[in-house]
């Protein structure tokens, strides 16, 4: 039972964060790579691309990380639009529990998530984990990119879940805020609201998918993909915790922090990236495409 232990995800996970090599929630692709095989981790490929709805599962079926099942941004990892709510409100959670229970997903395995490496996808996965309580699940930093370059073993099929599991739901209900949450917080100055799209997005300059343009009113702006760097091999990983304690370091005295993008996911990287450093927050699941859906709500923009 030792041996089996010492050869578990978990093991690894404890080892590397003694050493400081492994940053809260992220997972590295050489340990993923030795442990592919490990009987309690279930990986999932999250790759997505809104202006193409079909890539995630194109991508998926040429090669994905051997043994990983696939989750759709459209159809698993948001519901159906609403009157209110966003373009990509977070799952039905009945629905995403039986999602998880049908490829062999309790409350114990560990799960890892990816995509190519910009970590959308997998933050989106992870946040709404993390969301629904389950600790153990890691964002594989780097993703199926970096994994390519070291040579992780790839496969083009779908793998078999022969397992029957269930899963207890134990909501993380602070890790989410709604609209009403956010408005009673736009004076608060104990709270900063964080709004991740691109500068010129957020000034209210240009707006390809919104029907209004700018941002919520108080929001400062820390776009989502300046928590990556470009390593010596060209892929995106996250920034090592030194440097994203220097890109959010006038986060500091705020006791709580709101983020937000346009419908909801590019805000999870941020979330992410504030998980590593400590740093309380939540995220308004809605975001801005929710925040206009209400014609009484300001939108600033310079």
């Amino acid at each position: 039972m030792l041996q089996i232990f010492y050869n578990s995800i978990e093991y690894i996970i404890i080892k590397y964060r003694k050493r400081g090599n492994l940053m809260g929630n992220l997972m590295d692709c050489k340990e993923l790579i030795k442990n592919i095989n490990n009987d309690n981790t279930i990986i999932i490929d999250c790759r997505f691309d809104l202006s193409d709805k079909a890539y995630g599962k194109r991508s998926y079926d040429q090669g994905h990380i051997k043994g990983s099942f696939r989750f759709d941004m459209e159809e698993d990892l948001a519901s159906k639009v609403k009157e209110h709510g966003g373009r990509h409100p977070f799952p039905d959670l009945k629905e995403f529990k039986n999602k998880l229970e049908n490829i062999g997903i309790n409350n114990n395995v560990n799960i890892i998530v990816y995509d190519d490496g910009e970590i959308a996808g997998a933050a989106r996965a992870w946040s709404i984990l993390k969301y629904i309580g389950h600790e153990k699940v890691y964002v594989l930093n780097g993703g199926i990119t970096e994994y390519k370059r070291l040579n992780g073993p790839l496969d083009t099929l779908t793998p078999e879940s022969n397992k029957s599991s269930s899963y207890d739901i134990k909501l993380n209900k602070d890790m989410i805020c709604s609209m009403e949450y956010v408005k009673q917080n736009i004076s608060n100055k104990s709270s900063l609201i964080i709004d991740s799209r691109e500068f010129k997005r957020y000034k209210g300059e240009f707006e390809p998918i919104d029907i209004k343009a700018g941002h919520i009113p108080s929001a400062k702006n820390y776009f989502w993909m300046e928590i990556l760097k470009v390593n010596e091999y060209g892929n995106k990983v996250i920034k090592d915790k030194k440097n994203l304690q220097m890109h959010f370091k006038e986060l500091a005295g705020f006791s709580e922090i709101i983020v937000y993008c346009g419908s909801g996911i590019t805000a999870t990287p941020n979330a992410l990236a504030l998980s590593i450093l400590n740093i309380k927050y939540k995220i308004y699941a809605g975001s801005f495409s929710d925040w206009i859906s209400y014609d009484e709500n300001e939108v600033e923009t310079f």
